[in-house]
């Protein structure tokens, strides 16, 4: 079932990166003019079109570029000559530090509030979580960093505004570096979370059979913990997924705001200067993680709930 779950994903990442290399090649103005500068003569500009290929038709390029990153050979960037793999794989573990640290703020301050505001229903305490939990999905990722930066970096000093650092090196000081754009990337996320469990819980314990259990005597943490969260498990997975999808999205705007050399500015940067080899290397690596995460979450699915099969 497992492998043909991954046979299924495949025709999906090619028409990905079918769909990124044809809409880059709708994007105004001439690679190869911008490349040899605007005073460039004719034979200048045909020399490069030439050298990366560019003068053959779309479907060849297309196939070079495809059958070239299928052994991990993403070409090489038109403005640094630096191997796209490299660049990728020099910045994908900042941006994975921020994803991980936010997703996990999310799950650790979302799922304890989850659970207070559905165990509650209708009190004070769950209208003040889903209130505060609805400002946390309605804040801009990018509003919320520029007031954390000129609050806590710039005015109190006590995180770094800009950059990052990595994890081999000063794990103490990326772990600092990364507090301030994990927590404007989890303010959506723990109001994501806070809204789907309390939904899912609420609706498990007023369900026929919990109140079957009341009736035998269970205490209300048993039932809470033993029957409660263990049927919104599932449900809890399918938040993490989305969450990570989210998350990758959203950490583009929060790494401008922050300066920190990740996937999010390296795409940009690219996007800016029609750079597409780069642009289409960190897009095929996007889409490769979001369906390889998809792909563990089918799999886990079955592990919480055997009655789910992969079809």
């Amino acid at each position: 079932m497992i492998r043909r779950r991954v046979v299924q994903i495949i025709p999906v990442i090619v028409l990905a990166t079918f769909v990124v290399f044809g809409l880059l090649q709708l994007v105004p103005g001439d690679i190869a003019v911008t490349l040899a500068g605007d005073n460039a003569t004719d034979a200048r500009i045909a020399q490069i079109r030439q050298s990366y290929g560019l003068d053959r038709p779309f479907l060849v390029q297309y196939g070079t570029w495809l059958w070239n990153a299928m052994h991990l050979d993403l070409s090489r960037s038109y403005l640094s000559n630096e191997p796209v793999f490299d660049q990728i794989m020099h910045r994908f573990p900042v941006t994975l530090l921020i994803v991980g640290s936010a997703l996990a703020l999310s799950l650790i301050i979302g799922v304890p509030f989850g659970i207070l505001a559905a165990t509650r229903p209708g009190s004070f305490l769950d209208t003040a979580v889903t209130s505060v939990a609805s400002l946390g999905v309605a804040l801009p990722n990018f509003w919320l960093a520029m007031i954390l930066v000129a609050t806590f970096a710039l005015s109190w000093n006590w995180f770094p505004a800009t950059g990052a650092v990595a994890l081999s090196r000063s794990p103490s000081q990326a772990l600092l570096h990364a507090t301030l754009p994990a927590i404007a990337l989890a303010a959506s996320g723990v109001a994501t979370v806070v809204q789907q469990l309390r939904s899912a819980l609420i609706e498990i314990l007023s369900s026929q059979y919990v109140r079957t259990l009341h009736a035998k005597g269970l205490s209300p943490a048993a039932i809470l913990w033993q029957h409660g969260l263990k049927n919104v498990s599932v449900t809890l997975l399918t938040v993490v997924g989305l969450l990570v999808n989210r998350l990758l999205g959203a950490t583009v705007v929060v790494e401008a705001v922050f300066a920190i050399p990740g996937m999010g500015s390296l795409i940009v940067h690219a996007a800016v200067h029609k750079d597409f080899p780069v642009v289409q290397g960190v897009v095929l690596s996007m889409v490769v993680i979001v369906i390889l995460l998809n792909l563990l979450i089918d799999i886990l699915y079955t592990v919480l709930d055997p009655r789910v099969a992969l079809k």
